[in-house]
């Protein structure tokens, strides 16, 4: 049986490599430099692949970006950009970039531990509301760092926190291809996000900013104790309804054994007004955080279920995209899906 380590990680773990100051290297064939291996995930925007460094052996991840248009190339460009400042150890980091033309790759970190929900269901897991509190607070460890470089994630969801190894309770954001550098003083809008996890304001296409990147943190929170999602719909388009209205609640019985001080830390995140959420930092120093939470086991059968829906969702996507592209799948393939 796994029970996760639930003190809070002291120190740091030693990184795979020190940090880089990396910068583009442009007509060079990533193939001359690293071995690439198998596929290990697959997003809306590229396709990452194990690889290692010839000259030094270390293992690393390198995410393959289709780049036919020039927007695409700025969008990796501003991605290296946004990474090359968040160096934290919270934070996935970046170990090189390359452009050939028509592909870019950037070269990450690699996090073995795999998803943090597909690791707290797993049957030999046992989840605690303490055990949530250190998650919770690595994640808002992580993001007051990335505010304090006046950057934006914009893309918070489950799916974007990896544990840092199978057995350890070290997590790590990733997935820097949506952020933003943000100037309080300037208006920012933007339309992108995953419906489920976006703040009114995104939907409403309104002005963003640090508390927008804060309510998908409450979200995120929301998931993780109940394995409930506040305001999924049965459409992404009653989906941001929902999320407009700002409404929900805590009746279900999955909140039986939910602390208030857990409460509390989500209604000061799932604020439909931006400026009166919490910050980082103000996260960080709530109750729940600060204090000693229940270590009574929390029943991830719900939380099962979200996270089998979310796999059946994202294989079926999967094979309308490559449908899309024109590839040709077997039969076996497509019931796989």
């Amino acid at each position: 049986m796994i029970k996760v380590d639930e003190e809070d990680p002291i120190g740091e773990v030693e990184p795979s490599f020190p940090y880089r100051d990396v910068q583009i290297r442009r007509g060079v064939d990533i193939r001359d430099l690293y071995d690439l291996q198998e596929e290990i995930g697959r997003g809306k925007f590229g396709t990452v692949y194990r690889c290692r460094e010839k000259s030094t052996g270390l293992r690393l991840a390198a995410k393959m970006v289709s780049t036919p248009k020039r927007e695409d190339r700025r969008n990796v460009e501003r991605e290296v950009d946004v990474m090359r400042v968040l160096q934290h150890p919270r934070l996935i980091q970046l170990y090189d970039a390359f452009d050939n033309g028509k592909t870019m790759c950037v070269v990450l970190e690699l996090i073995e531990g795999g998803e943090l929900f597909e690791r707290v269901i797993d049957d030999d897991f046992i989840l605690t509301e303490k055990s949530c509190t250190v998650f919770m607070r690595q994640i808002c460890e992580g993001m007051e760092f990335i505010h304090s470089k006046h950057i934006l994630h914009l893309d918070m969801k489950p799916e974007n926190i990896l544990c840092l190894t199978k057995t350890g309770n070290r997590i790590k954001i990733i997935d820097f291809g949506l952020a933003r550098k943000f100037d309080p003083t300037k208006k920012l809008q933007v339309l992108f996000g995953t419906p489920e996890f976006v703040a009114p304001e995104v939907v409403n296409f309104d002005q963003i900013g640090f508390g927008t990147d804060m309510w998908s943190i409450g979200v995120i929170c929301y998931v993780l104790l109940s394995g409930l999602s506040p305001f999924m719909g049965d459409t992404d388009v009653e989906t941001m309804a929902n999320v407009t209205i700002a409404k929900y609640d805590f009746d279900d019985e999955a909140f039986n054994e939910i602390s208030d001080d857990a409460k509390d830390f989500i209604e000061k995140l799932l604020v439909k007004d931006i400026e009166r959420r919490m910050t980082a930092a103000q996260a960080l120093r709530h109750k729940w955080l600060q204090g000693v939470a229940a270590v009574t086991q929390l029943s991830t059968a719900k939380l099962k279920r979200y996270v089998i829906k979310k796999r059946w969702i994202k294989a079926v996507n999967t094979i309308i995209a490559l449908r899309r592209m024109g590839a040709k799948l077997e039969p076996d393939d497509a019931g796989a899906a």
